[in-house]
């Protein structure tokens, strides 16, 4: 393991296993400042999320990322755009294997989320998966292909169930205290 291999691991295991569960989110948010790619003004990462390979990791401005969730930028980069909401323990993958590989080969590829995105409870974003502005992903849903803009999808695997509106103005002000 190269020097800057280990020094991922021990970062996303500090945050992982000791910061990121610390009631104080002024602490937290300073060091994901230090290790995620970006993170936007007024973003929240509430307690218990992981971050594998932060650097891969871009959050826009005024995001609430619940409790729980799962940012994999192992391989491949996750880009959030501003005033997401992701609900609690939803899951953002970025790398997996090749069902059809006789090796077992990985596969995977970046994951873009757009402005006003609402994912909602345990939703799972497959690799290489981009999802456009203003789109709802249901609770428990499993995304493994693109989704339109204002679109709102549910299911495993996801699919359309209706559409939102297009005049979305709404920010989110969001900073639960001890979260």
């Amino acid at each position: 393991m190269t020097k800057r291999a280990f020094a991922g691991c021990f970062l996303d295991y500090f945050y992982s296993h000791w910061l990121g569960n610390f009631p104080a989110p002024a602490f937290r948010k300073a060091y994901l400042r230090l290790w995620l790619g970006k993170i936007g003004t007024g973003t929240g990462v509430q307690m218990g999320c992981r971050f594998l390979n932060g650097r891969k990791v871009f959050l826009g401005a005024r995001n609430v990322i619940n409790f729980g969730c799962l940012f994999d930028g192992r391989c491949y980069t996750i880009r959030v755009g501003d005033d997401v909401s992701i609900g609690p323990e939803a899951t953002i993958l970025t790398l997996g294997h090749d069902p059809q590989s006789a090796d077992f080969a990985d596969k995977g590829g970046d994951v873009s989320i757009g402005n006003r995105v609402w994912i909602a409870y345990r939703a799972i974003i497959l690799p290489g998966v981009t999802i456009g502005e203003g789109a709802v992903i249901g609770a428990g849903s499993v995304v493994a292909h693109d989704i339109e803009p204002y679109t709102i999808v549910a299911g495993a695997p996801a699919r359309k169930i209706g559409e939102r509106p297009h005049e979305l103005r709404y920010e989110l002000h969001y900073s639960p205290f001890l979260h």
